[in-house]
């Protein structure tokens, strides 16, 4: 018979592992209240005991000092442009114990495509940097922090170099949007956005298409289906005449501002084209204000020239500014849209009040004289230019 010697070497087990950590952390808490205590119990009247962390430094003053501000001071710790203190440095001390935090402030290059900009900041996330140096970042876009490559040119430090997202516009049944992406092709920006094509969906381009910036993408169902806009309602204007002011003159007094609408339609699509859109729906959503400007109503002549032009529109239009009865030639002085060319703000002539189609006519003579009314105007001295 053989006999096997085996040598046994004692492990701890799982429990005695656990139960162990568990009495170190026990003793390092223990470490620290007593420390902690053995300072409070130093504390004179009126004194704090202020722990500061300092680039990962931790350390520990008695102060008599009632600010932040005037503890770093007395302790001989310096703040440089940039560095970000907290709680602030004109922070007052209510209690005798206090934390304080300080966040030195580091050379970042930003590289944002052909843009280069240096800042210098003491945050350490590249959201945070970005957000400092009033630079905008979509959700798509990539940042990251990294050392800077070109020391010679940047200097020793850190670089954020920011990766932006392609904008396209997104056309998804109807409802129109600009998105932004990483992706390479529209497959890719399809499956990423989790835009899945059911049996009857059409895409404008080719799945294997690149992404390009500014490019519009389609997805259509064919047959008949309903889509909702939002349209902008344009604001009216309200004009007030000033008799003391010469035509001409115009002054916002309140600036107008468009209102939105929703507006649902009906649309019948086949193989991805738009064959016919029936409005069934609109609803205002936001109501336009309103824009109130001061024009002026005061005529630049008198006398003479202002009986000619009596004479002028007695014969064009017998003396009715508001003349429509010629589709091409409107109001008083029978202008036509060409030569009015949206005077004083208004697009049909017989729509202008009678003072600005009176200057208007005043304009046209002092460029022209009476040839642009050849049969009324013929009989007028042309005297008054």
């Amino acid at each position: 018979m053989r006999i096997v010697k085996r040598s046994y070497t004692p492990t701890l087990s799982v429990a005695g592992a656990v139960a162990a950590i568990f009495m170190f952390f026990i003793l390092m808490i223990g470490f620290k209240v007593s420390a902690d205590t053995r300072h409070h119990s130093k504390l004179e009247p009126g004194q704090r005991l202020v722990t500061i962390f300092d680039q990962g430094e931790r350390r520990t003053v008695i102060t008599e000092a009632n600010t932040v501000g005037d503890t770093l001071e007395r302790a001989g710790i310096g703040l440089s442009t940039g560095d970000i203190v907290e709680p602030a440095t004109e922070t007052e001390f209510n209690t005798t114990d206090y934390t304080v935090n300080i966040y030195r402030a580091k050379p970042v290059m930003i590289v944002d495509g052909l843009q280069r900009e240096k800042v210098i900041s003491p945050y350490t996330t590249p959201k945070d940097i970005a957000k400092q140096a009033k630079v905008k970042l979509y959700d798509e876009d990539t940042a990251e922090l990294t050392r800077s490559e070109d020391v010679l040119g940047d200097g020793p430090g850190t670089q954020l170099l920011i990766t932006r997202a392609t904008p396209i516009n997104l056309v998804l049944y109807g409802k129109k949007k600009q998105v932004r992406t990483q992706s390479k092709t529209v497959g890719e920006m399809l499956q990423d956005k989790q835009i899945v094509l059911g049996l009857e969906d059409t895409l404008s381009v080719e799945k294997s298409a690149r992404i390009e910036s500014g490019m519009t993408i389609e997805v259509w169902r064919n047959g008949v289906q309903t889509i909702t806009e939002e349209q902008p309602v344009p604001f009216t204007v309200r004009k007030i005449q000033d008799a003391d002011r010469e035509v001409g003159y115009r002054e916002v007094k309140t600036p107008g501002k468009n209102g939105k609408k929703s507006v649902t339609y009906e649309v019948t699509m086949r193989n991805g084209q738009e064959i016919d859109r029936k409005e069934i729906q609109s609803v205002e959503i936001e109501k336009p204000s309103e824009q109130v400007e001061i024009v002026g109503a005061k005529p630049s002549f008198s006398g003479d020239f202002a009986a000619a032009l009596a004479k002028l529109r007695a014969c064009e239009a017998g003396g009715n500014y508001a003349n429509k009865r010629n589709p091409s030639y409107r109001g008083a002085y029978q202008f036509g849209y060409a030569t009015w060319g949206n005077y004083g703000g208004y697009y049909d002539p017989a729509d202008a009040p009678p003072e600005v189609q009176d200057q208007a006519a005043r304009d046209l003579y002092v460029r022209r004289g009476w040839q642009p009314w050849p049969h009324c105007g013929s009989s007028l001295p042309d005297t008054y230019r």
